[in-house]
């Protein structure tokens, strides 16, 4: 399970942008243990998988 800045460093983008798309519900899944977000990386990889630009394009 990543932390929060591990997915922002995966991402490649702000935590502060993490913490925005946890606010609005844009994000992956994520758990919460305690006090902590946790992200599983094959639920950040089919997040990823679903906005891809190539979806829906046809071929």
């Amino acid at each position: 399970m990543w932390t929060l800045r591990e997915l922002a460093e995966y991402l490649g983008v702000p935590v502060q942008s993490i913490y925005q798309m946890n606010w609005r519900g844009t994000g992956p899944r994520s758990f919460k243990v305690g006090r902590h977000r946790r992200y599983h990386p094959s639920d950040v990889q089919q997040w990823l998988e679903a906005r891809s630009s190539d979806m829906g394009s046809a071929r």
